[in-house]
């Protein structure tokens, strides 16, 4: 009896060991944390982007906003305009940053509040800064834990570039 009950907790250990290991080994490859260049869908007329993805790691709530920003470059013959910049939720908004420092925006969470078109054009060889803003207090005590966010550009050709960003957010 004593060595059945071995048997079967060393099964156990096993079996949460191998989806421990499993879990792992499919984390690691995705688009989101393969570095170097990605682009809207890859065709022509699609924008690049060196970064899409960022982890603040741990943030205070009492500390407030976190910031980050991505670069988008159009390095193809012809303007490319971005009709819409929509994020994943309500606690994070995007702002368009020009060449000479105004901004667009905020835009924000579709369904929540007004969602501006961007209509922003890029002529060949221009880039523009999307500056992403997460609100660590927007959900309150209910919003402590892991967060994964998205931030998604889609062009007049329905071409999509999509940035992520994570956090653990402390009290």
């Amino acid at each position: 009896m004593k060595t059945k009950n071995i048997i079967y907790t060393l099964v156990v250990i096993l079996l949460i060991a191998g989806f421990y290991i499993w879990g792992y080994s499919t984390k690691g490859g995705t688009a989101g944390s393969v570095q170097g260049v990605s682009t809207l869908n890859v065709s022509k007329g699609s924008l690049i982007a060196t970064e899409k993805f960022y982890d603040f790691g741990a943030i205070s709530m009492k500390n407030g906003n976190v910031v980050k920003e991505f670069t988008v470059t159009n390095f193809n013959d012809g303007d490319i305009i971005l009709s819409k910049v929509l994020t994943s939720c309500m606690c994070t908004s995007a702002y368009i940053v020009k060449p000479d420092g105004t901004m667009k925006g905020p835009f924000g969470m579709s369904g929540h509040g007004a969602a501006p078109l961007s209509d922003e054009a890029i002529k060949p060889g221009e880039n523009r800064i999307v500056r992403v803003v997460f609100d660590p207090n927007a959900h309150g005590p209910a919003g402590v834990g892991m967060i994964d966010r998205f931030i998604t550009l889609t062009d007049t050709s329905d071409n999509t570039l999509q940035f992520e960003v994570k956090a653990l957010v402390t009290p």
